[in-house]
């Protein structure tokens, strides 16, 4: 059995969206019991360089459907980044999944020559899409989940592995 670019790729983010979209709820959950301001989560950042809760998940969907995008040739979906709520965060994940439900599974098909070029200020790089999925598009895609993850750990909400590993 071969694994298809799609395969790698859309049902991995859709299944970590839900995981991601249960562990803010526990973050949610720890913030009311525990009387802290939902902004205290929100905000929180590893480090001061580093993009606050709410930015981790912008950049976890972005990655999602540019992948989407980019290796699939589907019709971008705008979303402003203007999540400041944990309902916000959770729609803009609901609207991330929804968008990736709507990616046929043979867009992806003959695709593994196909080129993707980004571009970082006066650099830019050129993939294959199975190199960009491999060793771009899904590293950086569990950075930001894995972040987002490791922000409310730090900030004592009680998640553990089999909560960013999923359940089911």
């Amino acid at each position: 059995m071969s694994l298809s670019l799609y395969d790698v790729s859309v049902p991995v983010f859709i299944r970590a969206f839900r995981n991601l979209s249960e562990i803010l709820e526990k973050g949610r959950a720890f913030a009311d019991e525990n009387k802290i301001p939902h902004s205290e989560l929100l905000e929180a950042r590893l480090y001061p360089d580093m993009a606050p809760l709410t930015g981790q998940i912008q950049r976890a969907s972005d990655t999602a459907k540019f992948t989407a995008i980019r290796v699939a040739q589907v019709e971008n979906v705008s979303m402003a980044d203007t999540e400041t709520s944990f309902d916000e965060l959770q729609a803009r994940i609901a609207a991330t999944v929804a968008f990736l439900e709507k990616v046929p599974s043979t867009a992806m098909e003959g695709r593994e020559a196909a080129e993707v070029v980004l571009k970082f200020g006066s650099l830019t790089k050129t993939f294959t899409a199975p190199d960009y999925l491999l060793t771009f598009a899904l590293p950086n895609f569990f950075f930001h989940v894995t972040t987002a993850y490791d922000i409310l750990r730090h900030k004592g909400v009680p998640v553990g592995k089999l909560d960013y590993l999923g359940r089911s």
